[in-house]
């Protein structure tokens, strides 16, 4: 990302698009192991634990024959556990590459996805073990990437969106009902499609305002903070890839007050804050609007602190936002050294993988 030149470190290339570009690199390949990973786990969140442990069941690989039937039943059992316990079979086979190829020859071709769907639609109608059944098949064949194009022209970001609005009206009305059962799938189908090429004007395929979006995300994530810390990744993937190419949501972000309450997860663990603030980056890049709204604020202070971790994920990426701060609003910088912020550096300089960007964040904020 830097080059030395005349004894001095600068950013190559053009400054704010090369850290962008090598950011979308990076997470690229972050997304692919993800991916890989998710398609091999399994629910073990709560209810699921005794039946899928170890000395539990095996996961089969399903023919075509036994896809169409499970399918059959799930849409048309008579009664509720019958459909939900077809799902069950089905989830438990698509976590194989096998049945996912199959899944591809019986089903995405045909009109089933658009029924599948309906399965998942918010209302009166919805049944719950039926929906995180079904969720659990479609993140795996999200994750497998098997064809999500054709998923999302079927529907499925908006019937995803409006799932993640009825989920926050309902953890806000319940202190707890096994509600994070349906949104860890959710929240991983949503954030796998939006990956997608074929997905351009995001807000207009969610068929949904982007506060509204943004707002459900934000009461989900203070919902996993108290029930369920380890699913606050997941709402933080979806944030990132929101925000990721589009303006509007980061627009949102500042316009509800919500960078103090994204800051507030700093603390939780390395992995969430490396999220938090890979989110803040893709505000940051948007440009000199945008950082005004970051700074003045808790931001810098936030970032002294994150200084102070061991973990070199997490001080690359308070590097990487402090560099687009200062590029974008260079009065950060005169209060960053006046807060001590070079000592801060200082104890990363010899750090390997760090030492080359150090180096160049001083250059920036002593000289500009």
């Amino acid at each position: 990302m830097w080059l030395r030149r005349r004894g001095c470190l600068r950013p190559a290339g053009c400054g704010v698009e090369e850290l962008r570009r090598r950011r979308r690199e990076r997470e690229a390949a972050l997304r692919k192991a993800r991916r890989e990973q998710q398609l091999i786990s399994k629910r073990l969140l709560r209810d699921d634990a005794p039946e899928e442990g170890e000395g539990g069941c095996v996961a089969v690989i399903l023919g075509q024959a036994e896809i169409q039937q499970f399918l059959q039943l799930a849409q048309r059992g008579t009664e509720e556990k019958e459909r939900e316990r077809a799902l069950v079979s089905l989830r438990r086979g698509l976590q194989h590459p096998e049945t996912q190829q199959t899944f591809i020859c019986s089903v995405l071709g045909s009109t089933l996805p658009q029924h599948m769907l309906q399965l998942l639609q918010p209302g009166p109608k919805l049944n719950f073990g039926v929906a995180v059944e079904f969720a659990w098949c479609l993140h795996y064949i999200t994750c497998s990437q098997v064809n999500n194009a054709l998923l999302i022209t079927h529907g499925a970001l908006s019937t995803l969106g409006l799932l993640l609005l009825d989920l926050a009206g309902a953890v806000q009305r319940t202190e707890d009902a096994g509600l994070e059962l349906l949104a860890c799938p959710v929240l991983r189908c949503l954030s796998n499609l939006l990956t997608e090429a074929a997905v351009g004007a995001v807000g207009e395929q969610m068929q949904l305002r982007d506060e509204r979006v943004v707002a459900a995300l934000f009461i989900l994530l203070q919902f996993f903070l108290q029930k369920q810390p380890s699913l606050l990744p997941e709402g933080l993937w979806l944030l990132n890839n929101l925000t990721a190419n589009s303006p509007s949501f980061c627009t949102s972000l500042l316009s509800l007050d919500l960078i103090e309450p994204l800051l507030q997860l700093l603390p939780v663990s390395n992995v969430v804050s490396v999220l938090v603030l890979t989110v803040l980056c893709n505000v940051a890049e948007k440009g000199p609007a945008y950082c005004q709204h970051l700074w003045p604020g808790p931001l810098l202070c936030s970032l002294l602190g994150t200084l102070a971790f061991s973990d070199t994920e997490v001080v690359g990426q308070s590097l990487e936002l402090l560099q687009l701060l200062f590029l974008y609003r260079p009065e950060a910088a005169q209060a960053f050294l006046q807060q001590s912020g070079l000592q801060a550096l200082e104890r990363h300089e010899k750090e390997a993988q760090l030492q080359d960007r150090v180096h160049a964040l001083q250059q920036t904020a002593l000289h500009g």
